[in-house]
């Protein structure tokens, strides 16, 4: 899930950047050192959006930058497993898809997009299930659910995410549509070829009319 965080950290302004705007060059500063970083309990940084507020800077003998205490609003995306979540497929393989989750690439396999054999088309960059013809190709939204998570924090790019979309209520925008569509039919065709109910029979009605009489 995505988070809007306000986080505060001490950071650096290098002395060939001392002449210019401060908030500008810590922002600057802040977005190089942590977007696309991992920390674990924080989560994958996407952005660091804006400067709130900022200390009184101080000089470290021996080091020309100055450092600041410093407020900022970051975007962050922390996952979990059994996590369900929408992607952008990047690029399709033989093997899987590769779908980005804003700062971060995940593995989709082939074994866990569909129960049906799946061909690879290569020339059209798409993964194409075998008898329903359902296919997911460069470009598509994708919703899926994590079913490995492996962070690594020294090097995010070594970090592994699996992913699946086997389950109901997976798959892309126009496989979740169709889904959609067929319950409907169905839940049409229950109301009109529902049985109708016979008419039920009084009985003793004759004998109350013969009292009557």
């Amino acid at each position: 899930m995505y988070y809007k965080m306000m986080l505060e950290d001490k950071v650096r302004v290098p002395p060939t950047r001392l002449g210019e705007k401060l908030e500008k060059v810590l922002l600057d500063v802040l977005q190089e050192q942590l977007e696309g970083s991992i920390d674990k309990e924080l989560g994958i940084f996407i952005a660091v959006t804006k400067v709130e507020d900022v200390g009184e800077g101080e000089i470290v003998p021996g080091d020309g930058g100055v450092y600041y205490d410093v407020k900022f609003e970051g975007l962050v995306l922390r996952l979990s497993l059994q996590e369900v979540i929408e992607g952008l497929v990047v690029e399709t393989t033989s093997f899987g898809a590769f779908v980005s989750l804003g700062p971060i690439d995940a593995m989709l396999h082939v074994s866990q997009i569909s129960d049906e054999y799946i061909n690879f088309d290569e020339k059209n960059a798409r993964l194409i299930c075998q008898e329903s013809k359902r296919f997911i190709g460069v470009g598509d939204i994708v919703r899926v659910r994590v079913v490995t998570l492996s962070l690594n924090e020294r090097e995010p790019r070594d970090s592994k995410i699996g992913l699946t979309m086997r389950q109901a209520g997976l798959g892309t925008a126009l496989w979740l549509e169709e889904e959609i569509e067929k319950e409907k039919e169905k839940a049409a065709a229950g109301v009109t070829s529902a049985p109708k109910e016979k008419p039920v029979k009084a009985k003793g009605k004759r004998k109350e009319n013969a009292a009557d009489e």
